[in-house]
């Protein structure tokens, strides 16, 4: 073997790896929006679960991805560690697809379909076809198919290169004498291990051994062990993956290195058991890839259908490996092993986005409850509600930033933008609540009261306030444009409101009827009352301009003003109907006099 084989075969080893990169994250991004679905189908039942990681894994083409997946879906509270025992089952026999597709490179015969199957053939095709996808046509999801047959091309290509370069090693002596060093199972099994965790892919090296199976020079007896411990290997990626996790997301983990661990003990001390009193007479045939994709395959099944029925005991291993702390873990959601996932880690970001919504809504509403009768301890709640809405934008905006740098879809794209303007609505939402409360406690201690007029005027303010909280939040939680479009008109009748009723607070200033002092609380009620509409128009327009593709909030916003369309201008007319404010009179006071 020359210096120019051993160069082929690294640009062919570069080849194949970038190809199963490229092309298991274009399927990964195209499947991801799906996966939220998929998630929400889960049951308790292990057969299902197993069945899932088997699909999922045979799309995506990585059980490393899969199991990685599964460790953030644990993490993050979305599945159960029970549940993932059964996918990371099933990733592991999914994976085998690779190495099916990957032995079509040793097919031999000179008919046309023999032909038309072999990589060599059906390689450039794809890649010329993905190319085409690629460059020249403008959807996103076709681009994402040419991303795959180019990747996939690439892949095969890499494939023929390394099986050309390595072929010269049939004759060389140290080449077969160290696969035979491999038969002895432990040395075959760290080898195989040791390769996998390196590369962190099964297929990937599965695929190497398959490349290699064409020097002619591994026997079925050297390659069953560096098979077993490929599978041993591969959960490096998952383990790895749980650092800073918590203890269900180590476990999930655990499991998945313990399920290859007790199968590959087993498969081995059954195979060798057997071949000592049946004396398997393949052992020392030659292998090639197809029959490496049968023992991959086999392995896997066996060891599953072996151990999928004590899949709780498996539980129960991982627990006593990891066992249980009393330390309250928080925003798990946002779990950064996701981000591989964006559409999973999107909607886990929109589902705590909706519990930051609830807080402030809760927190305002107590707060305005406070301006009419005073609670020391419901005011400490509005102050720690406000802590902890501001946790909340600190931690969905990192991760919001971190999700923003991925490959995104254009659809996670907007949703994600969506979710960054609207955290910052909800925490001012918040902030506004606050300043209730700081009105609240200055009416509590100045000993300050409304007249029975001005507190007629402030309830009906109040319930439109709430109207239109409530409308944004439901908006927001069901994804609803069509529930958004009705918070923009109610916006313009809070307007009015504010409008009407400051101008009234100024006669009454001017009339002697309101002190200075209440005045000024008066008038800061007002303001922050506008604000939250305001912030509530804000998160139904962004969530309106989202479906449609757009970002021109300003834009829609002056639209919608100017009363395009018989709709709003209907929506408008209902509110004002369903909010009027008593008859002003000048003697009516906003201060009770003394």
């Amino acid at each position: 073997m020359s210096i120019f084989n051993l160069f082929t075969l690294l640009g062919g080893l570069a080849m194949f790896l970038f190809g199963m990169d490229v092309m298991g994250k274009a399927l990964e991004k195209q499947a991801g929006n799906k996966l939220q679905m998929i998630l929400k189908r889960l049951t308790d039942n292990p057969l299902k679960g197993f069945l899932l990681g088997l699909g999922v894994t045979a799309i995506i083409q990585s059980s490393s991805a899969t199991t990685v997946m599964v460790v953030g879906f644990v993490n993050s509270g979305l599945m159960k560690l029970h549940q993932a025992i059964g996918i990371i089952m099933g990733s592991n026999v999914g994976t085998t697809v690779t190495a099916w597709l990957l032995s079509l490179t040793g097919l031999q015969g000179d008919s046309f379909w023999v032909q038309l199957f072999k990589p060599s053939s059906f390689a450039p095709v794809l890649a010329f076809v993905g190319i085409l996808l690629y460059m020249f046509v403008k959807s996103e999801k076709k681009k994402g198919i040419g991303t795959i047959l180019l990747g996939f091309a690439v892949l095969m290509s890499g494939m023929e290169m390394m099986s050309g370069a390595v072929s010269p090693l049939s004759d060389e002596p140290w080449f077969t004498s160290m696969f035979t060093m491999f038969s002895n199972p432990l040395l075959g099994v760290l080898a195989g291990a040791v390769l996998t965790g390196i590369i962190q892919s099964s297929s990937a090296s599965v695929g190497i051994l398959q490349a290699l199976s064409s020097t002619g020079a591994i026997t079925y007896g050297s390659a069953l062990p560096i098979i077993m411990g490929q599978n041993i290997g591969t959960c490096v990626t998952a383990l790895i993956s749980s650092i800073g996790t918590n203890k269900n997301a180590k476990r999930a983990a655990m499991v998945h290195l313990y399920f290859n661990i007790i199968g590959v003990v087993v498969f081995l001390a059954l195979f060798y058991s057997l071949n000592a009193f049946l004396h398997f007479s393949f052992v020392d045939d030659t292998i090639n890839a197809v029959g490496i994709a049968i023992i991959h395959t086999t392995f896997n099944v066996l060891a599953t259908a072996l151990l999928l029925p004590f899949n709780r005991l498996l539980e129960k291993l991982a627990i006593l490996t990891i066992p249980d702390s009393k330390k309250p873990e928080q925003f798990q959601l946002l779990d950064e092993r996701l981000l591989a996932t964006p559409s999973v880690a999107v909607e886990n970001a929109r589902m705590l986005t909706v519990e930051m919504a609830d807080l402030a809504r809760s927190s305002l509403l107590q707060a305005m409850s406070l301006t009419h009768r005073w609670d020391e301890a419901l005011a400490k709640q509005v102050a720690q509600s406000e802590e902890k809405i501001d946790e909340f934008e600190d931690h969905l905006g990192s991760y919001l930033v971190q999700l923003s740098s991925q490959n995104l879809t254009v659809e996670d794209s907007h949703n994600v933008s969506l979710l960054l303007q609207t955290i910052g609505d909800f925490e001012r939402i918040g902030d506004h609540a606050t300043n209730l409360l700081d009105s609240a406690r200055e009416i509590h201690e100045k000993e300050l009261a409304f007249s029975e007029y001005a507190q007629q005027e402030l309830a009906v303010l109040e319930s439109a306030i709430q109207q239109i909280l409530d409308l944004a939040i439901v908006c927001f939680r069901e994804q609803d444009p069509q529930k958004a479009i009705q918070v923009e008109p109610l916006e313009e009748v809070v307007d009015d409101l504010v409008r009407e009723m400051k101008g009234r607070h100024t006669q009454r200033l001017q009339s002697g009827g309101c002190t200075i002092v209440l005045g000024f609380v008066f008038m800061d009620l007002l303001t922050n009352y506008e604000r939250v509409a305001d912030h509530c128009s804000n998160v139904a327009v962004e969530l309106i301009q989202v479906s449609q593709g757009g970002f021109d909030t300003h834009q829609y916003i002056n639209q919608m003003n100017k009363g395009n369309g018989s709709l709003f201008l209907g929506m408008v007319e209902q509110y004002r109907t369903n909010f009027v404010l008593p008859e002003n009179t000048s003697a009516a006071a906003t201060e009770v006099n003394p």
